[in-house]
């Protein structure tokens, strides 16, 4: 389906693996956890167990490492019939606060498109996720300077969209947002009647992934990299 771009006015990035490595952070303390709880359950068990905790627990943690440390450690508890020892809680907590120091990796292409773009168009940051952070990520990744406005939101859906383009005077028509992600990124904006490209990951998280038919007739499109954006926009 053919989009047509030229009343784009404002384009909005999401930040985890859009323009910098994140999953994969997460996937790899996924391993560790496993390693640290083999003695209680299988792998596959242990992951299951994990995920059904993150996912019970959006509402009230909300998204980010600090949940997901959080998350890991009810699980080691209840998987462990609460055997587990101090020592292995700690190891937990160090995961968690290694992945909150990982170096920013920015993904191929980032600057360029943020630069060139950014001469033509007002460039927004919109990302979920714990506030202190995504701040620092940001700060570390060196774009600050690229994005007329930054908003961390306690999750993405219609609403949550429609309240930042409200509060931003930007309409609908004229929104363009890329993201990795199509159930957070993509579908929420093109139901608002905004624009989406969808610029694939990897690795995604199993909360993020949607079916087929949820994707079925949906105005959007998909490119293999950020920098094929400069082939439509600028």
């Amino acid at each position: 389906m053919e989009v047509d771009y030229k009343n784009i006015k404002v384009i909005g990035f999401d930040a985890d693996d859009t323009l910098w490595v994140n999953e994969t952070y997460f996937r790899d303390a996924e391993i560790e956890f496993g390693k640290l709880l083999s003695e209680y359950e299988t792998i596959n068990k242990i992951d299951q167990e994990l995920f059904k905790k993150e996912i019970g627990n959006l509402d009230l943690y909300g998204y980010g490492v600090k949940a997901f440390t959080l998350s890991m450690v009810e699980s080691a508890l209840e998987i462990s019939n609460y055997n587990v020892s101090s020592k292995t809680i700690e190891s937990i907590l160090n995961i968690g606060k290694e992945m909150l120091n990982k170096p920013v990796e920015l993904l191929d292409g980032v600057e360029e498109v943020l630069k060139t773009l950014s001469k033509k168009y007002k460039l927004i940051l919109a990302t979920k996720g714990d506030l202190l952070d995504q701040e620092r990520k940001l700060e570390k990744s060196g774009l600050t300077n690229y994005f007329h406005h930054i908003e961390v939101l306690s999750d993405k859906k219609e609403a949550n969209y429609s309240k930042l383009l409200n509060h931003l005077d930007i309409k609908p028509s004229e929104f363009l947002m890329i993201g990795n992600s199509l159930k957070s990124d993509i579908l929420p904006l093109v139901n608002i009647k905004a624009h989406a490209i969808h610029v694939p990951f990897h690795t995604t998280w199993a909360h993020e992934q949607v079916t087929e038919k949820e994707t079925n007739g949906k105005a959007y499109k998909t490119l293999s990299s950020l920098i094929q954006i400069l082939k439509i926009l600028s």
